[in-house]
């Protein structure tokens, strides 16, 4: 098993089927008595809600927290015996295994998603325009220490909270928009945020606004495009992740040592096609079927993933275990 000591909230932890070398960073950990504990056994005992709370509890440091390994092999865990410990890695080696084939259908499902992409919007007899005459587009506001505090704290989307179409919002942030501020920088639904700053690999990278959160808003890290009339924002939207996914604001962007820049007037200044609404409406269609299938294999794994590890907890802490236990009693943890 290979485990990276540092960031370990990250819970970076995996099951090595090749031979290779490792960084000083990352523990190479092997069952002592392998007649005692199971190696396929092994796999699962540190991928177990209970190991990674004892790891970050025992982690050091603030900015890049690691742990040390004395730490690490103070753990302890229930061993059931060898018959008990093979039926309970047969099982879950079924739940993995069963996860990795729905892993792979979602990657072709997402390939076949950038396939249309390219394809769709390959007609060269549609009229174009500049992005900016298609739409409005508009920089978030900047973050300082006066907007830090106030009477109109909202929440804001920035750079963290933006993928390639889809928002995370577990860590949605506030600051303070004044009255005039709000006007400016909230948030509509169909409203699409792109990536200002970011690497070169995923400057521009976009997802659509659709109301998640009330009185939301953006900040300076990110460019708004609102569709006028003759654009549908979903079309809009699946041109431009067409442009991030094939390199094209990559090229045009502005670049420093270790960041990509897309400004408001560059981005304004992109060619955007801008065939017949009904024609717009096609393609959109089409995207919204890709995309359902994408949404719906991605969901499907993560339950499976999300059963797995609730029986895995079980199993190792048994249903009438305390969620707060860093460890649990008994055992041995030799490696």
């Amino acid at each position: 098993m290979l485990y990276g000591s540092r960031r370990t909230y990250l819970r970076k932890v995996s099951y090595a089927e090749f031979e290779g070398v490792c960084a000083n960073t990352t523990f190479v950990v092997e069952s002592a008595e392998p007649g005692e504990l199971l190696p396929e056994m092994l796999a699962f005992l540190m991928t177990a809600d209970t190991f990674h709370r004892h790891s970050e509890y025992w982690s050091r440091g603030s900015v890049n927290p690691y742990v040390n390994w004395p730490d690490i092999a103070k753990y302890e865990f229930p061993l059931p015996p060898l018959a008990e410990q093979r039926r309970i890695a047969d099982l879950l080696w079924s739940f993995e295994h069963t996860a990795r084939a729905k892993a792979t259908a979602l990657e072709a499902a997402r390939q076949a998603e950038l396939t249309a992409l390219a394809e769709l919007y390959d007609e060269p007899e549609w009229p174009v325009r500049r992005v900016g005459e298609a739409g409005e587009v508009q920089l978030g506001m900047k973050r300082e220490p006066k907007v830090h505090q106030g009477t109109d704290l909202r929440p804001y989307l920035r750079v963290a909270n933006v993928g390639d179409d889809e928002l995370f919002l577990d860590d949605v942030l506030e600051m303070n928009f004044a009255p005039s501020a709000f006007t400016k920088y909230a948030l509509r639904p169909k409203d699409v945020l792109l990536n200002e700053g970011q690497s070169l690999e995923y400057v521009g990278r976009a997802a659509m606004y659709r109301g998640e959160i009330e009185d939301c808003c953006f900040q300076m890290t990110l460019l708004r495009f609102r569709a006028g009339d003759d654009v549908l924002p979903e079309f809009a939207l699946g041109w431009f992740r067409r442009c991030q996914r094939l390199g094209a604001f990559a090229r045009v962007a502005k670049r420093t040592t270790s960041m990509a820049h897309l400004p408001a007037g560059l981005l304004s200044a992109q060619p955007i096609p801008v065939p017949p609404i009904s024609v717009q409406q096609r393609v959109v269609e089409r995207l919204d079927a890709a995309r359902e299938l994408r949404t719906t294999l991605t969901e499907d794994l993560t339950q499976t993933r999300n059963l797995m590890q609730r029986t895995l907890n079980v199993l190792l802490q048994g249903p009438g275990a305390s969620a707060d236990t860093t460890t649990a009693a008994g055992g041995d943890c030799r490696a």
